[in-house]
């Protein structure tokens, strides 16, 4: 198959063609490691790779034969490294496959490797020591948005249609606003984090999807969405398939439009601009769009604090359990330096802090939902600003603390953390891109907890109404010229 061909179907489609016999899932499988050899050395999203080990049998899913990544990180594959982007976990095998493994392959996806997160998750930009910066297809000097970076430069590039990508702070919603794709951060309970771990970060953290299409993160979800045994939380499960709920016509919704973030820092003109255009095209859908405020429940200071808390806390667990299985120090030589001073914090947090910041999470969720109790869906921007210079998230950071490191990481995506304190649901929709440099600019919508539904039915109705598949960054594998065209389009993006 070649790869202009490939990349022309998104992963129902590759799905289909495999299903009817015009393809197998070994030719798809042998086209994204050339998309990967293509693409891959350009914007170092694909961390190591591997031959195919599974052979589902054609048609037995909605997504049977697709190729497809997981992020290094909260997934383990039997046999396969897992490494957290940190020299710390620097070879980390995975002795069993994670419940949310065994549902990929069960969906009938063909894993091919591992993509780049930053050290342990802990940023909205994906700059691991351990493999180095991903680089974002629509402009090499620019980040693809963390931690899912890696997974979303190789879907945003096109050697997978789809990837696995988890979300504590934005990490789906952040990379799908910097690199043009679509990303819903699934509601807390939807998908089980086990075996290993009840819940990540205190019920922060989720997985999901990267796609370019709504209806592969629809089907994707159907797929995997559902609780284990042990779990402790429980989301309800959906009245229909989320795929179907994608083609329906959402109806008149109250939508409520913020775009001031919480912390009150200036939203760049392109992006405020892009998110008044999208309140517009709501309303020529028929919507209702109303200006609100939205009450956090706390003070930001509090809300940052509370969130410094628990982030430190676990992040001391996972260090510390590194350390010990691998008998290596936790100094420079194993571990970032932010990453360090958040350890040093996270150590100095008391049982009480810790309680008190889970009491945060708990009035958040409650003044979250409660306005999710009027309103039906709430329109941000995802970010307030265009994907960033590499390098540009540890200017200023030097020297900061576990607390300010946060803060600092908050204040680059302050409309995003909320929703997963409170554990709804929320997506980032490519809708616009900026005028002067074609860089994509995402648009962020919530809904109330289990709520998914709103927001397929929502997000398939914009992409019907704005349809954005088939822009393409100058490094996008479908280019006849492959590597040569990747390495001359590295300046800027374009539509």
């Amino acid at each position: 198959m070649k790869l202009h061909e490939y990349t022309r179907y998104d992963a129902v489609g590759l799905a289909g063609l495999v299903a009817r016999g015009d393809v197998t899932a070994a030719e798809l499988a042998a086209a994204a490691q050339d998309a990967m050899t293509a693409v891959n050395p350009h914007i170092n999203a694909v961390v190591e790779s591997w031959p195919a080990e599974d052979a589902p049998s054609p048609g037995s899913t909605a997504l049977a034969g697709v190729p497809f990544l997981i992020k290094d990180l909260a997934v383990a594959m039997k046999g396969k490294r897992v490494e957290l982007g940190s020299r710390l976990a620097a070879g980390n095998v995975a002795a069993a496959d994670s419940f949310l493994m065994r549902r990929f392959r069960r969906a009938g996806l063909v894993t091919l490797g591992r993509t780049a997160t930053p050290e342990f998750a802990y940023s909205t930009t994906t700059e691991p020591v351990l493999h180095g910066a991903a680089r974002n297809p629509w402009d090499l000097t620019r980040t693809p948005g963390g931690s899912s970076g890696g997974s979303a430069a190789a879907v945003a590039a096109g050697i997978t249609p789809l990837a696995h990508a988890t979300d504590a702070a934005g990490s789906i919603r952040v990379p799908a606003a910097s690199t043009g794709l679509f990303g819903l951060k699934p509601t807390r309970g939807r998908v089980s984090m086990g075996p290993d771990a009840d819940e990540v970060f205190n019920g922060l953290a989720v997985h999901g999807a990267l796609s370019r299409t709504v209806r592969d993160s629809a089907t994707l979800l159907d797929l995997i969405q559902g609780p284990e045994s042990g779990d402790p939380y429980f989301a309800a499960p959906p009245r229909r398939p989320y795929a179907e709920e994608s083609t329906l016509d959402p109806g008149r919704l109250d939508i409520g439009l913020l775009t001031t973030p919480w912390n009150g820092r200036a939203v760049e003109p392109a992006v405020h601009e892009a998110t008044l255009t999208a309140a517009r095209l709501l309303e020529s859908l028929g919507h209702r769009v109303e200006p609100t405020d939205v009450n956090l429940g706390v003070s930001w200071e509090e809300f940052v604090l509370a969130n410094a808390r628990l982030w430190t806390a676990n992040l001391v667990t996972w260090i510390d359990g590194f350390a010990e299985a691998f008998g290596r120090p936790v100094d420079e030589t194993t571990v970032e330096p932010e990453m360090l001073a958040s350890y040093t914090w996270g150590r100095r947090v008391s049982g009480a802090e810790f309680v008190h910041a889970l009491d945060v999470r708990n009035r958040v969720a409650r003044s979250i939902g409660a306005y999710f109790d009027r309103h039906d869906v709430l329109l941000t921007p995802t970010l307030p600003e265009l994907p960033v210079a590499i390098g540009t998230y540890h200017h200023g950071a030097e020297g900061t603390d576990g607390r300010g490191w946060l803060e600092h990481l908050f204040h680059r995506s302050p409309f995003t953390a909320a929703f997963n304190v409170a554990g709804t649901p929320a997506m980032s929709v490519p809708l616009a891109a900026d005028p002067a440099t074609g860089m994509p600019i995402g648009i962020q919508f919530a809904a109330g907890y289990g709520r998914e539904d709103v927001l397929f039915r929502l997000a398939g109705q914009l992409e019907r109404a704005a349809p954005w598949e088939r822009r393409t960054p100058p490094v996008w594998v479908g280019h006849a010229t492959g590597g040569a065209r990747a390495a001359a389009g590295a300046g800027a993006g374009r539509r």
